[in-house]
């Protein structure tokens, strides 16, 4: 087990210039995409974070094989090895579940277990499993393990009850192979989704609406190979302009995508922070006083869920009292305990948690809850006076590459210790 521990006077001063990794959301359906195919799949941009790794021992599982040099992945399923995937291999990621589609709709079946992941509450798979029923696809539920067969999935017309990424995601995987027309409506509008339907395109898939709430795919009776660039992170992007929003220097984030962060963008210039934007490249910067306001969250191209934790040490730190209503997950106020063991002063009723500002915190040795909770905790660490310690920063390792090089590279006080 592995900690971080962060130094800090609480006045904290971070300048200087750090890199977006690739989207760690992005390039796992990424990877499972390449179960569609026979030929290589070629990914670039790709992060070095454990859930990459983790999905590449469950694809090599599978039968796939894969080089990773640098970022740069390279994946080949010529033939499956097996079409189960044990609960061993799944258990530690959620994201597992989206080798169930591409696998199902090439092969004709597919056993994966429940996922896991982070305990941030109920996340259901029924969205995803109504929507392989509808394509012709036999479905049982035993023991912890979902078995789906199809000799050959037919198109439907799937309407989502409420967003969900991953359904969308795998969905869209089992169409492009599915014989005729899917019509998939309520689709999620993430980045993410929108960057693994470019992906397909390049390996032969026929999607119209990509980006929209509407897609229709056509069926195809193979896919190829393709080359793709894995998108930017916009949260690990969010989590280093909330830590520029903390600061009172400037900090330059480039390789980054501002379009994929104008909500994020928004609601830090309502703040008061400084924020210029390019291209491929934000600046940010703070010293001021922090205004307080409310945030809700919802599905792209609202207020991300996955910055909501970030988003409330920033309010931790304002001039007043906000509200936060999370309306996402139902127990992703997890971080909430440990950041009142910092000194903050934050009260949770129901699914809002009432932040009041501006509160001087503390350091104190605090335990990662989840992969976002994890992120929000060094935020609050580099603003606690004193010596800070966060344990169980597996989780950080999840989604974040190298996060405490690139804070020490700003001039934090960071540095990872062995527990």
């Amino acid at each position: 087990m592995e900690k971080i521990r962060i130094r800090s006077e609480g006045a904290l001063r971070l300048n200087g210039r750090v890199k977006i990794s690739g989207s760690k959301n992005a390039v796992l359906p990424a990877i499972a995409a390449a179960l569609l195919t026979r030929e290589k799949v070629r990914l670039r941009n790709v992060p070095l974070v454990k859930d990459v790794h983790t999905i590449l021992t469950l694809m090599k599982g599978l039968g796939a094989d894969s080089s990773l040099r640098r970022n740069t992945l390279t994946l080949e399923a010529e033939k499956f090895a097996s079409t189960e995937a044990s609960y061993e291999l799944v258990r530690a990621m959620r994201a597992s579940i989206l080798v169930l589609g591409p696998m199902l709709a090439r092969s004709g079946k597919a056993v994966v277990a429940l996922p896991g992941g982070c305990a941030i509450g109920t996340r259901p798979i029924d969205l995803h499993m109504n929507g392989l029923q509808k394509m012709g696809a036999r479905l049982t539920l035993e023991h912890g393990y979902i078995t789906a067969e199809a000799s050959k999935l037919r198109g439907a017309d799937i309407t989502f009850e409420k967003k969900t990424v991953g359904g969308t995601e795998n969905i869209v995987m089992a169409a492009c192979l599915a014989r005729g027309e899917t019509v998939l409506r309520n689709c999620a509008r993430e980045p993410e989704v929108e960057s693994l339907c470019r992906l397909l395109v390049k390996m032969g898939g026929r999607i119209e609406g990509v980006g929209e709430d509407v897609m229709r795919v056509r069926g195809v009776d193979e896919l190829g190979g393709a080359a793709h660039d894995i998108i930017p992170d916009r949260i690990e992007a969010g989590t280093f302009l909330v830590a520029g929003a903390l600061n009172q220097g400037s900090i330059d984030l480039v390789d980054a995508d501002p379009a994929h962060l104008s909500t994020v963008i928004e609601r830090l210039r309502f703040s008061g922070t400084r924020v210029e934007v390019k291209k491929d490249r934000i600046r940010v910067a703070g010293g001021g006083s922090i205004l307080p306001q409310d945030i809700t969250t919802s599905p792209y191209p609202g207020f991300p869920t996955d910055m909501q934790a970030q988003f409330m040490v920033l309010l931790t730190q304002a001039a007043g009292t906000s509200i936060i209503t999370e309306t996402i997950f139902e127990r992703r106020f997890s971080h909430v305990n440990e950041l009142l063991r910092l000194g903050a002063n934050i009260e949770v009723l129901g699914d809002k948690a009432i932040v009041r500002g501006r509160t001087p915190l503390s350091a104190a040795e605090v335990m990662a809850t989840d992969l976002r909770a994890s992120a929000s905790l060094i935020l609050a660490g580099l603003v606690a006076k004193g010596e800070t310690v966060i344990n169980d920063v597996e989780h950080l390792d999840r989604g974040y590459e190298n996060i405490e090089d690139k804070l020490r590279g700003l001039g934090a006080d960071i540095k990872r210790i062995s527990a």
